[in-house]
């Protein structure tokens, strides 16, 4: 006797794959708990981010703060970069 396919209802499946995007956890996991074949949920995860494309997550407050601290030491990065292309252009003047 043939085996009948589940139907889950659209609340169901965008819920399921918010739980995979905003969560961060892996497919295989939430699959598992919520009793769904996992190649069915990267389907469903697919699906709700090209829905959603333009719509990112909030970042948390640890996110937050890291990228601020990112975008610090990038700045200085590039403050560094350019006192040394001064410096190399200045001494190789000088070397004339």
């Amino acid at each position: 006797m043939p085996e009948r396919r589940k139907k889950y209802t659209p609340e169901f499946k965008d819920e399921a794959a918010r739980m995979v995007v905003e969560t961060s956890r892996p497919i295989a996991e939430v699959a598992r708990e919520i009793h769904v074949n996992e190649g069915t949920l990267g389907n469903w995860v697919k699906t709700y981010r090209a829905k959603h494309a333009d719509e990112e997550p909030p970042l948390s407050i640890t996110e937050r703060a890291r990228l601020r601290e990112l975008e610090k030491e990038n700045c200085e990065l590039r403050m560094k970069v350019a006192f040394l292309g001064k410096a190399a252009a200045f001494f190789a003047q000088e070397s004339r």
